[in-house]
């Protein structure tokens, strides 16, 4: 029992370290909502804020010049999925900013980017390694299959469940394993888990996180307009499908320079 409390400490630590990014987003989500500063709009200070954090984790080294390159690429889908889902009311931003792009702070692209974030830093501190990942030739289809989804389904049929039929038939023999010690010298464990029921863990804590952040006013969907409600349970369908692209084009960089990750 001892011995199971002491991996769950060391996994839980290990994965504080891995939402360093997305934590000071948070942080900075609460405490811009209680203060004022005179001449800055709270939007773009929360820009501000996540710009220092990001240059932070890379003069620290917590992040390489490959994954800032892979965690600007989310940036930059994540900030073009936004700017087309608050021109069709999707969701909004209803305060004021100088850093906003047809009605979308620039801020906004770094909780995309968050996510990208945490899978480089698990890559690392969880020392990640997949069985059975599936060719490219599947993979790439099916990322710009989901993206695009994300957009067709305003005037086409949703084919998002489709779309997780064939992830289910492309990804049912993938597994990930990740090491934990019990923090005692020369003590590592190695646990593995099948990769669809982590795709389904990562998405459903972001659907958690996303919950905080439009309580804290990140940002406003149609019915948290008067007040505050939950977001509905359907988003995590939505956010298990942001998590592959992000994870595959994670993978995709690792494995041009870590083969041997992948078997």
């Amino acid at each position: 029992m001892k011995d199971l409390l002491l991996k769950l400490i060391h996994f839980g630590y290990r994965q504080v370290l891995c939402c360093i990014f997305p934590a000071a987003i948070f942080l900075t989500l609460a405490v811009s909502k209680h203060i004022n500063i005179d001449g800055l709009y709270r939007y773009d200070f929360i820009l501000i804020v996540c710009l220092i954090t990001q240059a932070l984790m890379l003069a620290l080294k917590l992040e390489s010049f490959d994954e800032l390159k892979v965690i600007s690429l989310f940036h930059v889908i994540g900030l073009g999925l936004e700017l087309y889902k608050v021109k069709m009311g999707s969701w909004a931003y209803p305060e004021p900013a100088f850093t906003k792009i047809s009605g979308v702070p620039l801020y906004s692209g770094f909780m995309y980017a968050g996510v990208a974030s945490y899978i480089c830093q698990a890559w690392k501190r969880l020392e990640l390694r997949f069985t059975n990942w599936p060719k490219n030739s599947y993979t790439y289809p099916i990322v710009i299959l989901i993206y695009l989804n994300f957009f067709t389904h305003h005037f086409l049929p949703d084919f998002r469940w489709l779309i997780t039929a064939v992830l289910v038939l492309v990804f049912f023999k993938s597994s990930v394993t990740f090491k934990v010690n019990t923090l005692k010298l020369g003590k590592v464990n190695t646990y593995r888990m099948p990769l669809l029921l982590s795709f389904i863990l990562i998405g459903f804590f972001i659907w958690i996180a996303e919950n905080i952040s439009t309580y804290f006013g990140a940002w406003q969907y149609p019915n948290q307009k008067l007040a505050w409600h939950m977001v509905h349970l359907s988003k995590i369908s939505s956010w298990f499908l942001l998590v592959i692209i992000s994870i595959v084009i994670v993978a995709n960089l690792k494995k041009l320079k870590y083969p041997d990750y992948f078997n």
